[in-house]
């Protein structure tokens, strides 16, 4: 397991602590403790799911609520007959849940596109140039070598024949991802792609967001079918001049 991994995983613990037993947890949750850096990363998380979820609880009930909760359990006595859900306590109730967790969701989003980010970076720090082969292979690699293609574009990308004619494949939450090395100007760049499908809880814009980790740097962004990611290991500067 990588950080990349670690932050992806830990990114489900609750930060009550309820997740301390869950074994799914564990192997992350020591790599936490081992590494310094992943360890300040967890507690920066932790305080950020704490503080979110008090947000939650603060949350007010509509005044009325219980009124309404009581009001429908006597009408369910005195009148047997069909109501539609919305007019059941039980159905309020579940509605209410499903928008708290409709919320809790569009917080969580932008966390799992900032950890598919992280993997492709891990990922590009592992060699100068990672491997590749395949006429389809070649094919992308030469649209994006070509500096008339910009970042942001839509690219020739065919996911299925790149799989399976030796684009260089890994794996991030049991689904592979595409990564794919190009030049500009005699600087390489990693490119990652994978299918929205495989992640739909990862959400990306259309137009490329930069990133920057000291001497590294990101974009990202999707299409209509695939998730984006470019990692410049020598800059943004670099990365801009591919717009």
């Amino acid at each position: 397991m990588n950080n990349a991994e670690a932050k992806f995983i830990l990114q489900g613990y609750r930060p009550n602590g309820a997740d301390a037993d869950d074994a799914t947890f564990h192997d992350a949750i020591e790599q936490a403790r081992k590494d310094p850096a992943l360890g300040e990363w967890f507690a920066k998380q932790q305080a950020f799911d704490a503080a979110v979820s008090a947000k939650l609880a603060q949350m007010p009930a509509p005044a009325d609520l219980r009124a309404a909760i009581l009001a429908g359990g006597r009408m369910s006595e005195n009148a047997p007959a069909r109501r539609h859900w919305w007019n059941r306590p039980m159905g309020m109730a579940a509605a209410a849940g499903i928008a708290v967790m409709l919320g809790a969701g569009v917080v969580l989003w932008p966390k799992q596109a900032a950890a598919f980010s992280e993997f492709a970076l891990a990922d590009a720090k592992l060699s100068a140039i990672h491997g590749g082969h395949g006429h389809e292979n070649n094919e992308l690699q030469a649209v994006l070598n070509d500096p008339a293609t910009k970042l942001g574009q839509k690219l020739p990308i065919n996911f299925a024949n790149l799989h399976e004619t030796g684009c260089r494949t890994i794996s991030f939450k049991g689904h592979d991802v595409l990564e794919l090395c190009f030049k500009r100007n005699g600087v390489w760049f990693h490119a990652y792609f994978a299918r929205k499908a495989d992640f739909p809880r990862v959400a990306l814009n259309t137009t490329p967001a930069f990133e920057d980790r000291g001497s590294t740097a990101m974009a990202s962004w999707a299409d209509a079918e695939h998730l984006i990611v470019v990692v410049s290991k020598t800059g943004r500067k670099n990365l801009e001049a591919l717009l």
